[in-house]
């Protein structure tokens, strides 16, 4: 995976690319994450797809300005840049608000969709973990400053580092919180994380459901992944749009958490390529989504 920056807009996009051939993929963050999330994947699946993993804005390595942190505002931002690198049509996978952000994508732009991947997705029911929901309570800005002080980020970091000199490694969803928990320090990076959490949650939970639009999915190949041991969206989320997006492909991994991509890296190309490679590219015209929306079907 390759490290590389574009201007857009005015500000800097970062992203990670692989692969010079095949279909192209675009690969979608989570909240607090970034596109080094997936260095396990895209390196496995390099030599048969052309990846593209961007940090979305405010986000790792990606500018963070004072604006819009909604789902249409990140789905927008994407067709922004696949366009200015020349991608028209793409498979989008998105794991948990990156999952939203994909299914905003393929709503607003169902021309530019071949494939929709979803990964331990936000937007497909209420539930979500604690920690999230805090966020989104008044004061959260005053809080997390505290928290994500960066001495006690460092302080993170380093009884990592000793827990792994006597054998014990933690699980790549520790990692992931480890390093979204860490990107919070910054005074810029908390602001868009705090944007970002209110606009798809509140105190109870989320507040964006995409469910009433999943029929629009009908004729878009769609595969589902989640963790079986999943302790920030529950895995019956996954289960319940499995049945409603028909046609779609579901894949449970037993073992892994919120960060399947993670915790199975090798599992989660083989059946991301066997997807990709096994499925026709679905081609929704703007006549075809118009008449969809009309039938309510």
């Amino acid at each position: 995976m390759e490290q590389r920056e574009v201007t857009l807009h005015g500000h800097r996009v970062a992203y990670r690319t692989a692969g010079d051939s095949g279909p192209v993929v675009v690969l979608i963050h989570g909240i607090a994450g970034n596109c080094s999330t997936w260095d396990d994947v895209g390196d496995r699946m390099a030599g048969h797809l052309q990846i593209i993993a961007p940090d979305m804005l405010g986000h790792g390595e990606t500018a963070k300005p004072r604006g819009d942190y909604s789902l249409g505002a990140f789905a927008t931002g994407l067709r922004d840049l696949l366009e200015l690198l020349g991608h028209e049509r793409v498979t989008v996978v998105g794991h948990s608000l990156g999952g939203g952000v994909a299914m905003q994508f393929a709503y607003q732009f169902p021309e530019r969709c071949e494939r929709l991947v979803l990964v331990s997705s936000g937007g497909l029911g209420r539930q979500v973990t604690p920690f999230l929901r805090a966020a989104t309570l008044p004061g959260a800005e005053l809080i997390l400053p505290l928290i994500a002080h960066e001495k006690i980020c460092a302080s993170g970091a380093l009884v990592g580092r000793l827990l792994g000199r006597f054998g014990v490694k933690p699980g790549a969803a520790t990692l992931e919180m480890a390093h979204g928990y860490a990107s919070l320090a910054r005074t810029d990076a908390r602001a868009a994380f705090v944007h970002t959490a209110r606009g798809v949650m509140d105190p109870f939970g989320q507040r964006v459901d995409g469910t009433e639009r999943l029929y629009l999915a009908r004729d878009l190949p769609t595969m589902i992944i989640w963790g079986r041991k999943d302790t920030f969206v529950p895995v019956r989320h996954g289960e319940r749009a499995h049945h409603k997006i028909v046609g779609s492909r579901l894949e449970v991994f037993e073992r892994a958490g919120h960060f399947p991509h993670r915790d199975e890296p090798e599992r989660f190309a083989e059946v991301l390529l066997d997807f990709v490679k096994n499925t026709e590219p679905a081609h929704l015209t703007p006549e075809v989504f118009r008449e969809r929306l009309v039938s309510g079907a």
